[in-house]
């Protein structure tokens, strides 16, 4: 494995990057979240006072997300797309996110069957294998896009503990504010990233958007602008309710454990 190019390589760290290559991009004329679905409303923030009850309603629907299996589609821009597929009662997933800039392109596939957690990323990972991460030695706040007990890779239920307020638009939508500097490490953002924002990190705009049955289909967040280029919107998409995850170990011969050096290189 040629660890010195995993240097930062955790989710949230190749998000925060992608989403500022992003805001490059948007800034030279490509558009903000280009690529990503119009179900997703975009996020304008709240005005006006917080409703507990509308809180309670989100944070139910998110909750929910434990009690099923589904897929999730994660944007932003042209530079970050995440495919997962999750099956929260049965502990397993899977996801492969994308990364892409002008000059690079960054592909990690992770892997989570119970308490086991692979990893595959192109280039770095020798072809065919699976790297087994012993999850308790990820350095606090590392994130791989998967990891035991986290049952979705934008980590909904967690984000809305920072909710600042909430408001009910209609029966199916919400909008308010996140307070994204208690909130590192959950929808790929790292500190080194809110650190960047500031005081911006603070109050950040999200909307988000039940299906007809009631259940979490929507996530929009407004990401605060980088450096004064806009960042694009990240976009979170919930589909496919109750999807069969047919999602086994990797075979004993395609399995690799990963080196000291790859906790070093997510900052252990």
């Amino acid at each position: 494995m040629r660890t010195p190019r995993l240097a930062g390589l955790g989710l949230a760290t190749i998000a925060a990057a992608a989403l500022a290559v992003s805001g490059c991009a948007a800034e030279n004329g490509a558009a903000p979240g280009a690529g990503a679905s119009a179900a997703a409303p975009s996020a304008t923030g709240s005005a006006g006072p917080a409703d507990p009850a509308a809180a309670a309603e989100l944070a139910s629907a998110a909750a929910a997300l434990g009690t099923t299996s589904f897929r999730v589609t994660m944007t932003s821009g042209p530079g970050l797309k995440l495919n997962s597929l999750m099956d929260a009662p049965n502990g397993v997933g899977t996801a492969e996110l994308t990364a892409a800039g002008p000059n690079t392109e960054i592909k990690v596939k992770t892997l989570l069957v119970g308490q086991d957690l692979y990893l595959q990323v192109d280039g770095i990972t020798k072809p065919g294998t699976w790297t087994h991460v012993d999850v308790s030695r990820l350095p606090e706040g590392a994130d791989v896009g998967l990891r035991p007990g986290q049952i979705d890779p934008a980590d909904t239920a967690k984000l809305l503990t920072s909710t600042t307020d909430v408001q009910k638009v209609d029966s199916r939508s919400y909008k308010g504010t996140l307070d994204l500097s208690k909130a590192a490490g959950v929808a790929g953002v790292d500190q080194k990233m809110i650190d960047t924002w500031g005081s911006q990190a603070q109050d950040v705009p999200f909307t988000a958007g039940l299906d007809d049955q009631g259940r979490l289909s929507a996530l929009t967040i407004q990401l605060p602008a980088v450096n004064g280029r806009p960042t694009p919107p990240l976009e979170t998409l919930y589909t496919e309710y109750g999807v069969k995850a047919d999602v086994k170990k990797p075979a004993a011969g395609e399995i690799t454990e990963a080196p000291d050096s790859l906790y070093t290189s997510l900052g252990g």
